[in-house]
């Protein structure tokens, strides 16, 4: 979650008094964020030097609160000192908007594009800083470190109207970019910028694209190259009476939900918000940006209070919505609905459940009935598999023997080849397309993962006795994905010996907690209905001839075959490096349920 410093003294003013530390966390606490550091405590000599500051982690969906405006605004309206602003656009006053037109080439590299104007701002130096500090928050946070969204601000009396979105090559874009003194072209400037610690990590979004997005001015002056720097020709200065923002994307709801909170957030130092005229033409697009309306929702009285364990009015729920924001009314038509405005600083809100959860902060989570809920449809238990695993995992553990997680993706050669195994192409769940090598498909034997660990371990002391519980993955096109999963055990011994009367011990004691008792090979192929395992010798491959057996099991009155063990083969230590004999062991669970 972003942590977020904002000056005490500024805040405690805005809030109208002061709070002691244990006051203003347990106020952080009841609307939902956290105080994580008071500095005014701190004995850290860079802390010693500044003003105290409060830094404050804030929920991951609250882009509204990603500064000092937005903390103090949320933090006044729950505290019902204010209630939230109606944000309005107001009409340019000789009548005409100003126009961005977009140029289809753009959609080869990022097509959507936003904006608004502030005018008549009054920007003091932390205003300014706030300003560019939100810009660089939401660029981290919602806009995924501006692959998704990128924001530029321009000082609008600099530059004329209308403007132009384009796409062009990166050799013909030449500009001077933001706080340099040379001119430079795109290609050039992707050089320049390539050590630079803050820009140098966002290059990779365009750099190899044939085009670079550009924005110009009526006079071809180049005011921006999204997503990567400003012109310093339209730079912000503490001067600036009004700003032009513009906001390149390639996701159609971020794009939007930027563009609203840097609205909302300082809109309350602008005279008036202007809207701009976006035209499309390659879109039969044109529409005014921004859209500051607020979303129409409906809440369920009834779901409101049963989820809270409440029995409030309409009329108390709709006080206590107003609390986080919310333009709340009861239903004219039907009293068990709410009709709720959502503000356009709510991007987080996309159900009813959301509204919910801000009644609960709303009235106080502390002060919600503690009661257990009778009216549940199930109560949550073990799945059987898992109970039964869980058996094996307690077993074996006290048996002597390491439980090792190992990755369940793993290459084709460790699950075959390196095996003695043969791909048949209807077994093994495939990648289409593994980022590397070491992850090409999904186990089918847990084998490969405890044979890896044994060779990263191989330098501790022997004998080395490892066991896995855990899925492997099989194609199965009779079920609706294709594919399933599998519970199998299987554990792995490499000493100075083989070890192979170790893995067989465990496999009986195992059998015996499992309820299976030992018989004779004959017993079981005579008489399917008894019970039990038995083993018998096998020809596998991946173990050493004459040195590996199948496990086979009565159950139900069928027979199975649920696994095998043995000692490996030479070419499979070699293949993965491992220096002793090992003995493993593998079966599969299911078959007990």
């Amino acid at each position: 979650m972003p942590t977020i410093a904002v000056d005490k003294a500024a805040l405690f003013k805005e809030l109208g008094r002061d709070y002691t530390t244990e006051e203003f966390d347990e106020l952080c606490f009841e609307f939902g964020i956290e105080l994580d550091e008071d500095t005014s405590q701190s004995t850290k000599p860079e802390d010693q030097a500044q003003p105290p500051q409060l830094k404050i982690e804030i929920p991951a969906n609250r882009y509204d609160m990603l500064c000092f405006e937005g903390i103090a605004l949320n933090l006044k309206v729950f505290l019902e000192k204010e209630k939230l602003p109606k944000w309005q656009v107001t009409p340019p006053k000789d009548g005409q908007l100003q126009e961005l037109h977009i140029k289809p080439e753009t959609a080869q590299v990022r097509e959507l594009c936003s904006g608004v104007i502030l005018r008549g701002i009054k920007f003091t130096q932390a205003r300014y800083d706030s300003f560019i500090a939100l810009q660089d928050k939401l660029h981290q946070n919602l806009a995924r470190q501006r692959t998704l969204v990128s924001i530029g601000t321009h000082d609008l009396d600099t530059v004329k109207g209308p403007f132009t979105y384009e796409a062009l090559k990166p050799e013909e874009i030449e500009f001077i970019p933001l706080n340099q003194t040379k001119k430079m072209n795109g290609k050039q400037l992707m050089e320049f910028y390539e050590k630079d610690k803050h820009l140098g990590r966002y290059l990779h979004i365009i750099r190899d694209s044939p085009l670079y997005p550009v924005i110009y001015d009526a006079n071809r002056t180049v005011m921006s190259l999204p997503p990567i720097i400003n012109g310093d020709h339209s730079k912000i200065t503490l001067d600036t009476k009004n700003v032009f923002i513009e906001i390149t994307a390639t996701d159609k709801t971020k794009v939007e939900i930027v563009n609203h909170m840097l609205i909302a957030m300082f809109a309350g130092y602008a005279e008036s918000i202007e809207a701009i005229k976006i035209i499309s033409p390659h879109n039969n697009e044109s529409r005014e940006s921004p859209d500051l309306s607020p979303r129409k929702w409906k809440a369920e009285v009834d779901y409101l209070n049963n989820v809270t364990g409440l029995d409030l009015s309409p009329e108390e729920i709709s006080k206590l919505l107003a609390k986080m924001g919310h333009d709340v009314s009861p239903s004219k038509t039907d009293k068990n609905i709410l009709d709720v405005s959502v503000p356009i600083t709510r991007a987080d809100i996309l159900h009813q459940a959301d509204i919910m959860e801000d009644y609960s902060i709303a009235y106080g989570f502390n002060k919600l009935p503690r009661v257990y809920p009778n009216k549940t449809a199930a109560v949550s238990a073990p799945l059987p598999i898992n109970k039964l695993a869980d058996i094996v995992r307690l077993e074996s553990a006290s048996a002597g023997w390491t439980e090792v997680m190992p990755l369940i993706l793993c290459s084709h050669e460790e699950n075959f080849e390196w095996l003695n195994r043969v791909d048949d192409g209807k077994t093994a769940i495939k990648l289409a397309n593994p980022k590397t090598a070491e992850y090409q498909l999904v186990r089918t034997s847990l084998l490969p993962g405890l044979l890896k660990t044994i060779n990263s371990n191989k330098h501790h002391s022997v004998p080395m006795k490892i066991f896995e519980v855990s899925d492997v993955g099989f194609k199965d096109e009779s079920k609706e994905r294709k594919s399933r999963n599998e519970r199998h055990f299987a554990a792995a011994i490499m000493g100075k010996t083989s070890g192979f009367e170790q893995v067989h011990g465990l496999l009986d004691r195992l059998m015996l907690m499992l309820r299976s008792k030992f018989m004779t090979r004959e017993d079981g192929l005579k008489n399917a209905a008894l019970e039990g395992y038995w083993i018998e010798e096998v020809e596998d491959k991946t173990f050493l001839p004459g040195h590996a057996a199948s496990v086979k099991i009565n159950l139900a009155g069928k027979n199975h075959t649920i696994g095998v063990f043995g000692i490996l083969h030479p070419s499979v230590l070699h293949k993965f490096e491992l220096p002793y004999p090992v003995s493993t062991v593998e079966f599969n669970l299911e078959v007990f349920l």
